[in-house]
């Protein structure tokens, strides 16, 4: 794989423009001046994450006896659970449970929305199959949270486009595809979890 396919797949895997709907969701009900500034703040973080997981994240998992299965399992937990909240939204806050007004705070922007289950695993095995080239993965990294962060950042744009109905019909829409994901991640994890449990019996 070179720089610019790594820099593709995290961008699709990062789906900032699927995202959107959830960062308007959790942010609408902030003051439109601290917007921005807790976007970057998230942004930022996730970054650091991501970098963190590049250089040491097989070693984390090690140090943990965490298989990467067990990742993708708990992700797709995670984003299930998001996700039926996307599309049943409580009476009140927002889809993801936060108070009105309340700031998010590293969850669930930065975690799991951009530093999501599915980039750390894909950062963890791109790393893993060629650990001598790491700058060209950083490169690709960045490249792929710089694109992300354009589009979040001008969500504004969106949401005057889009207006409230059309931003609820998306975040809904993106919650069902969102419930189809987690489950292929579930799956997935199962599978290579009895993968590894057949061939340690054999």
């Amino acid at each position: 794989m070179d720089t610019w396919s790594a820099t593709i797949m995290l961008f699709l895997i990062m789906d900032p423009l699927g995202n959107l709907p959830v960062f308007m969701s959790v942010l609408k009900t902030i003051e439109p001046k601290r917007r921005r500034v807790i976007l970057v703040r998230e942004l930022v973080f996730a970054l650091i994450i991501l970098l963190i997981f590049l250089f040491s994240g097989q070693a984390v998992l090690d140090f943990l006896n965490v298989r990467q299965e067990t990742v993708s399992i708990a992700g797709g937990i995670i984003l299930f659970l998001i996700a039926l909240k996307m599309i049943f939204p409580p009476q009140s806050g927002n889809a993801l449970g936060l108070a009105v007004g309340e700031e998010p705070f590293l969850v669930p922007l930065a975690i799991p929305m951009i530093a999501g289950p599915s980039t750390l695993a894909a950062l963890i095995l791109i790393a893993n199959q060629a650990p001598d080239r790491m700058t060209d993965w950083t490169i690709a990294l960045g490249a792929a949270w710089v694109i992300s962060a354009i589009i979040l950042l001008f969500s504004e744009v969106f949401h005057r486009l889009l207006g409230e109905r059309g931003l609820t019909a998306m975040e809904r829409l993106m919650g069902m595809i969102l419930v189809m994901i987690s489950i292929q991640m579930f799956l997935d994890g199962v599978s290579h979890y009895f993968q590894h449990a057949s061939g340690a019996i054999q």
